[in-house]
């Protein structure tokens, strides 16, 4: 029989059972992480790293935050899950909550992920009636297949056509050819109020708004997928409301539960009544543990004002980057702290690990982007730390880069 790998042991051995154990859909992974509190978090060998990427957007409130370790701790020594056959007090306060975060007017579906709030969402479309969903080029909505065939990187797609349908992707920020696009037949117009995983790319002013009328002029939903721009990660509850635009559907995941998995799906207004009962499911969705993880998270970041916070540093670490006047820096896009570098040459990848190796967390979701979506209690010294570093950062990636051309 193998040996199992302990709490104790170091990365190498880690790293040996995971080649052996782990379907390899992640490649290998570049660290053994064991630990974490704050903003911070050790590998096996106790090195300390800096997190500015939050586990993707996840950790809002940073590691081992004391609220929410209180909460689900004490929820787990009460009730842990009953099934969706019955309700809990949690599950409902939170529901209550999310709808009045979104204006008051939404009933929620709860999901453990992003992926399947939007498969919820897609299911609800589908019961309008129509069956054509319009995407955004570069979008990323998650990878199930029905959120895959309203992802548009080729790369995700294309092994495992046909996906569900029909769906039609037109240029992200360009009102003209979004209404080019939407007709009578169209159920919905699904958009990242900022686009993630293509680069943290902000539309132009007035392109939520637009959307909003040209679906209202041909009765499509519209459905902003705010998994990683939600719950203050863009300095708003929601990266929509920057615009004071009201959609159909909102799908959110990732800062919801601080590490915990949970995700929701809310259908604002009529939109809340399609689904009927049979029509979906899921066994953990809303259970006790993870309502109150969220209900713990959206506290803090209200008691601690954290929507505040995220703007105010977010916009001090673009003008500081921007500052540097480094030849590889081109622009710092994004808003309150969800915030992508761009550069001038194709060698974030490199830079990505460079920071690695000198105990900074960030990733690169394209080749000339570097992203940074830390915490939303990170203070203004651990950002003023990276940005330090970040011109030698940038010196080692591209040699390292330009080695690995060789």
């Amino acid at each position: 029989m193998t040996e199992l790998v302990s709490p104790a042991s170091g990365s190498t051995e880690v790293l040996r059972a995971y080649n052996g154990s782990m379907i390899n859909s992640f490649g290998p992974p570049k660290r053994v992480f064991v630990r974490g509190e704050g903003v911070h978090v050790w590998d096996a060998e106790q090195n300390k790293y800096l997190d500015l990427l939050s586990g993707l957007a996840v950790n809002a409130l940073g590691h081992a935050h004391p609220t929410v370790l209180a909460a689900v701790t004490g929820q787990l020594s009460t009730l842990g899950h009953v099934s969706n056959f019955f309700a809990t007090p949690a599950q409902v306060t939170l529901a209550q909550r999310l709808s009045a975060l979104a204006g008051g007017d939404a009933k929620v579906f709860f999901t453990n992920s992003g992926t399947e709030a939007n498969e919820a969402a897609l299911k609800i479309t589908r019961l309008t009636g129509r069956a054509k969903i319009i995407a955004a080029e570069g979008a990323f909505h998650g990878r199930t297949m029905g959120a895959l065939s309203i992802t548009h990187k080729p790369k995700y797609r294309e092994p495992f056509e046909p996906l569900p349908g029909p769906v039609e992707f037109v240029p992200y920020g360009d009102a003209e050819a979004l209404a080019a696009a939407v007709d009578e037949t169209v159920a919905a117009v699904v958009l990242e109020p900022i686009q993630g995983e293509n680069g943290i790319v902000v539309p132009p002013p007035g392109y939520l708004a637009a959307a909003r009328a040209i679906t209202a002029e041909h009765g499509a939903l519209l459905w902003f997928d705010e998994v990683q721009t939600g719950l203050g990660r863009a300095g708003e509850w929601f990266a929509h409301q920057a615009e004071d635009v009201v959609p159909d559907l909102i799908t959110i995941a990732k800062g919801l539960g601080n590490g915990f998995p949970v995700g929701a799906c809310l259908a604002l207004g009529a939109t809340a009544d399609l689904m009927y009962p049979g029509s979906h499911g899921t066994t953990f969705g809303g259970n006790p543990v993870a309502a109150v993880a969220a209900l713990a998270v959206l506290g803090v970041i209200e008691r601690d004002g954290l929507l505040d916070r995220a703007r105010r540093n977010g916009d001090q670490l673009a003008r500081d980057i921007e500052t540097l006047d480094h030849p590889l820096i081109a622009e710092v896009r994004g808003r309150g702290l969800l915030r992508g570098v761009v550069l001038t040459e194709p060698v974030a990848p490199a830079v990505s690990d460079a920071a690695l190796d000198a105990g900074f967390i960030i990733n690169a979701p394209r080749p000339n982007v570097l992203r940074l979506a830390p915490p939303l209690i990170i203070g203004a010294d651990d950002l003023s730390s990276f940005v330090q570093a970040l011109p030698g950062l940038l010196d080692t990636g591209r040699v390292a880069a330009g080695e690995a051309r060789v």
